[in-house]
């Protein structure tokens, strides 16, 4: 069973906090399940994005149902925000989740 996307970003940003990585929510989307995206500002000028992994890459059982892949890395703050303002089109219940992080460091699992 898959945790509720606004549990999910809530223990996300406590965990983020915790950490001492500055981190807000954005952009509230469906609470049971709208997809998440967490976009890294390096502070440099320099910018990931990540987004929900395709469901065909794992089995949801075996990954507590939620996992991240990159889509845009090392780009300009600029370029996640236009990868987002396509997203947005796409599904309007969307999360965001904004990390500002020297070290990049967003504690997602990754899809490989």
């Amino acid at each position: 069973m898959r945790l509720r996307s606004d549990f999910w970003v809530s223990a996300h940003l406590r965990r983020l906090g915790v950490e001492g990585i500055p981190a807000v929510l954005r952009r509230r989307g469906s609470p049971e399940a709208g997809a998440i995206f967490v976009k890294v500002d390096r502070l440099d000028g320099t910018a990931d994005l990540y987004g929900p992994a395709p469901q065909a890459l794992f089995e949801a059982e075996e990954t507590g149902g939620r996992r991240f892949t990159a889509l845009v890395t090392g780009g300009t703050p600029l370029d996640a925000e236009e990868r987002l303002t396509k997203e947005i089109r796409f599904d309007s219940d969307l999360w965001i989740v904004e990390v500002d992080d020297r070290q990049g460091r967003h504690f997602l699992d990754l899809a490989e």
